[in-house]
């Protein structure tokens, strides 16, 4: 038998509350401009001031980690009577991407409300996580304080397991200086017996289905940077061997699609989604599941929206892109040299060994051998244990359904990286859960590092509750 929702304990008018302080919340902290690469350092620093300022206005101990100029992540922890197990980890992060002005119809530092949404920089990757996060340490602080009990040293009623709080700097970078970083010096401050993390179950409207991916993995990421060895001359007396010519031409072959490949989670999905869905959908999720070469392009353009589409291509393959090219001193000198740098997320189970092989060959022997592949960044892909009875997952699927009683909650795999890869040596099974009702037709993917950021009012009103209750489920 399904226990009760907790949420149900909370009025109305508490809800409402909650909603209006975590909108409030989110709004200050999207004009924390706190872009990665930071210029000036600063403001990832200042984003975690706010939320340790706003975590001890509730109560709650916190404490800011600094280990570069600049560079802020801040940490946190309600008690549990102990009885439950080790805790459970809300990780979030603090830093966004740049966001230039163009093509934005409201400034993306302003925070601004309008149309039932909020928009800027963060609105969605991920600062709305973030102050739902907070929004839930709060809400059960102030039940602490009710009972009579001191959330900085007493336990929170009900809780059997702690609560952990960690939102960190450089994400988008990597995390080295964030969640990286604690996970090497201050491993107790992630080390839970699960963690909630960013992207996952948003609403996906396929028809008058409501599916919600739940990310219990993501692939690794590989990048490298390769360099083209041509010939320098003058610029009036064209040659073959020019090197960004040989780049141009490494582009055009790298961009070849890797073979079809369906994990364990992409089937899964797979499985899931064809068993909710009818009509042309299901044959063309079907044709996906089928892993027949070719089927792919055809069955997607059938599915559902470009940026969904492009997502679930992404689930079925390991992928490359070609994202910065440098070469040239002077427009009438021909380049010797050029510089290639290329995206590769690889699929668990190809290793950073497959993923060169697989560049080496599609650049070919003639251009392999005037080619340097040089490793810049390279990470494991993750994959949680989904299944174990008594896990966090099964409770992801049951608050959801609960919540919605049209849900179809399903595991999915993530085609780009989070801070989960930081937490793979300390054990911890990490999910993708940000729950969100998102209006029909809004493609939340496409919102991410893109303009006009936005989250809706009406999800984020959604998916407290259904966060909170989350919460309260595993650690009660």
């Amino acid at each position: 038998m399904t226990a009760a929702l907790a949420s149900l304990e909370i009025s109305p008018e508490g809800w409402a509350t909650a909603h209006d302080g975590l909108v409030e919340s989110l709004r200050d902290l999207i004009r924390i401009p706190s872009i990665n690469p930071p210029d000036p350092a600063g403001p990832e620093l200042d984003a975690a001031r706010y939320l340790a300022g706003a975590l001890r206005d509730s109560g709650i101990p916190a404490t800011v980690h600094e280990p570069i100029d600049g560079r802020g992540s801040v940490t946190a922890r309600l008690r549990g009577d102990g009885s439950g197990g080790d805790p459970l980890l809300l990780l979030s992060h603090l830093d966004v991407v740049p966001a230039p002005i163009d093509g934005w119809t409201h400034d993306p530092f302003a925070g601004d409300v309008a149309d039932g949404y909020v928009y800027g920089r963060g609105a969605v990757d991920m600062k709305n996580l973030v102050a739902m996060q907070l929004e839930v340490m709060r809400i059960l602080a102030a039940e602490a304080r009710a009972a009579g009990r001191d959330p900085a040293s007493d336990p929170v009623p009900g809780l059997r397991r702690d609560v952990l709080f960690a939102s960190t700097a450089d994400e988008e970078a990597g995390g080295l200086a964030g969640a990286g970083w604690l996970s090497f010096e201050h491993p107790e401050e992630l080390q839970a017996a699960a963690a909630i993390n960013e992207a996952g179950a948003v609403a996906v409207h396929v028809g008058e289905r409501r599916l919600y991916p739940i990310q219990v993995a993501e692939k690794g990421t590989t990048v490298y940077r390769l360099t083209f060895r041509g010939a320098w001359g003058h610029g009036s007396m064209p040659r073959p061997d020019n090197a960004i010519l040989l780049a141009a031409e490494a582009v055009t072959r790298l961009a070849e699609p890797a073979p079809v490949r369906l994990t364990p989670v992409t089937r899964r999905f797979l499985e899931g989604a064809i068993a909710a869905t009818d009509g042309p959908a299901a044959r063309a999720l079907t044709a996906l599941a089928s892993g027949e070469s070719g089927a792919t392009s055809a069955a997607l353009a059938g599915v559902c929206s470009p940026v969904y589409a492009r997502a679930l291509d992404a689930m079925l393959r390991d992928t490359l892109s070609a994202t910065v090219l440098h070469g040239g001193v002077k427009y009438n000198v021909i380049p010797g040299l050029a510089y290639l740098e290329i995206d590769v997320r690889r699929l668990p189970g190809t290793s950073e060994d497959d993923a060169e092989a697989r560049i080496q060959e599609l650049l070919g022997p003639d251009l392999a051998a005037v080619t340097d592949v040089e490793l810049l960044i390279g990470t494991d892909a993750v994959v949680a244990d989904f299944e174990t009875t008594g896990g966090l997952y099964p409770i992801l699927e049951s608050v959801i359904r609960e919540h919605d009683p049209g849900a179809i909650p399903l595991p999915v795999m993530a085609p780009f990286s989070t801070d989960a890869k930081h937490l793979l040596g300390l054990g911890v099974p990490t999910f993708g859960f940000s729950p969100l009702r998102q209006p029909p037709g809004e493609t939340y993917l496409d919102r991410y590092h893109g303009v006009d950021e936005r989250v809706s009012l009406e999800g984020l009103r959604w998916g407290l509750p259904v966060l909170y209750d989350a919460v309260r489920r595993f650690c009660g």
